[in-house]
């Protein structure tokens, strides 16, 4: 089982401290993700025009958060 797995499942249980710990775990990992993927994108010259339609958020809002990394 994957961490991202057991942590959705996680995000699932009846207690809410064992629930919303995994959830902000879950935010944490897709916060990586997602900065991993704009820096694969960035160096294969993608425009942050490209960027942002796929993450469904505007150009400007990609930039202000990757644009200095």
């Amino acid at each position: 089982m994957t961490e991202a797995t057991d942590l959705a499942q996680r995000a699932g249980d009846r207690d809410p401290r064992v629930g919303l710990r995994a959830v902000a775990a879950l935010r944490r990992l897709l916060e990586q993700l997602e900065a991993v993927q704009v820096r694969s994108a960035r160096h294969q010259g993608w425009s942050w025009q490209e960027i942002a339609a796929e993450l469904g958020v505007s150009r400007q809002a990609v930039h202000k958060k990757y644009g200095r990394q």
